[in-house]
């Protein structure tokens, strides 16, 4: 089958011919893709920095979208046909989403609606339970005050919404060809990051700051009210100070909250922008995402 990974750790992305996964074991499914997300994580995957059991040569991803096309023993909760998407680690069959199908955990799946389409659920699982998972930790209250650095990144932008429909004020980093789209996502501010004292632009005294754009979380910090909460998605929480708690997140898989997430954008509460392109594009779409160089919009790979 096409797909598009590693055949070795540290390897170059690139297209590649795999063999179809195993047959499914009990618990298991097959899905064939229609689409997979691509983010920075991706990197992760073949240099060691995240063990997802991924076993080359394989497919690199971790988040997808597509539909059963076979079934292993025991598994009730789908059948072949179903529309499905998904985040899932470790990867069960060392093989992951950049690829024509995909081996998985039958209790790992999210139905798909009907009325989601496969670019968009593709754009969704890593970003959107990130995202939820942060706000949720944060716990504020309607009314308090949230600072999201790289605010206009897919998770940025994503967390920002979630925290502006809680009723929470949010002022966010982004480059000024975003603020106006920020803005209208329901930023209160918008810092332009390139100003180097951009910190002098945002009132400090934040309840809490999301970290979501590397080498930010010590600025972040100090725009933090004493006992406040910093959470970084970038692993580079500074140590706490100030009594301002400080811990770094990590997404989970969690198929009940996909399913939530996937209603909010049905329902037009959360808003997506994919970019589709071909599987074989994978590593120019990967190099786009790690430089920054996708514009805010969620690439995604269709087979």
């Amino acid at each position: 089958m096409r797909a598009c990974g590693v055949t070795e750790v540290g390897g170059r992305v690139e297209a590649l011919d795999l063999p179809d996964p195993d047959p499914p074991g009990a618990g298991q499914v097959v899905v064939a893709v229609e689409a997979a997300g691509v983010g920075s994580w991706d990197r992760l995957l073949y240099t060691g920095g995240w063990d997802v059991g991924l076993v080359p040569p394989a497919a690199l991803g971790v988040e997808g979208t597509g539909r059963v096309v076979a079934v292993g023993e025991g598994v009730e909760e789908t059948a072949e046909g179903d529309a499905v998407l998904a985040h899932e680690v470790p990867l069960p069959g060392g093989s992951g989403f950049w690829a024509e199908r995909v081996l998985l955990t039958a209790s790992a799946l999210t139905p798909r609606p009907d009325a989601l389409d496969p670019e968009t659920a593709a754009a969704l699982p890593v970003a959107g339970l990130t995202a939820r998972q942060a706000i949720d930790l944060l716990s504020l209250e309607p009314g308090q005050r949230l600072l999201i650095t790289g605010g206009a990144g897919v998770t940025g932008a994503l967390a920002l919404q979630l925290a502006v429909a809680a009723d929470i004020t949010v002022s966010a980093t982004a480059s000024e060809s975003s603020a106006a789209r920020l803005r209208e996502l329901g930023a209160a501010e918008v810092a332009d990051y390139h100003d180097r004292r951009w910190t002098a632009r945002l009132e400090g005294g934040f309840d809490a700051a999301l970290v979501a754009a590397p080498g930010t979380a010590d600025e972040a910090m100090g725009l933090v009210r004493d006992g406040g909460l910093l959470c970084s998605l970038t692993s580079d929480a500074p140590p706490p100070r100030r009594d301002v708690a400080s811990t770094n997140l990590y997404v989970r898989p969690d198929p009940a909250l996909l399913a939530d997430l996937a209603d909010d954008v049905v329902a037009g509460r959360l808003r997506l922008t994919p970019e589709a392109m071909p599987l074989d594009e994978g590593p120019s779409a990967l190099r786009r995402v790690v430089t920054g160089r996708a514009g805010g919009r969620k690439l995604v790979l269709v087979p």
